[in-house]
């Protein structure tokens, strides 16, 4: 579960690549069955992309932080 916490859009990008692949080398699964897998393929690349979003908002946030921290040292020191 932890794999799959931290690397969302790998996962989501073979899944994606398998679902292609048999709906290119299995013509006779019904169309409705496709799109309907295609509908649900999109709104979790939505969700894979939330995660996403929040991981590198809170990196971004981290690196503020330290980035105040280090001109914080670097003010004391001058001083």
């Amino acid at each position: 579960m932890k794999f799959i916490a931290q690397h969302p859009a790998r996962i989501y990008a073979v899944a994606v690549a398998a679902l292609a692949l048999v709906a290119h080398y299995v013509p006779e699964l019904p169309s409705a069955l496709v799109l309907a897998l295609v509908a649900a393929v999109l709104g979790t690349g939505e969700a894979v992309q939330r995660t996403e979003d929040r991981k590198t908002a809170g990196a971004g946030d981290d690196d503020q932080a330290d980035a105040d921290k280090r001109q914080d040292d670097a003010e004391a020191s001058a001083e």
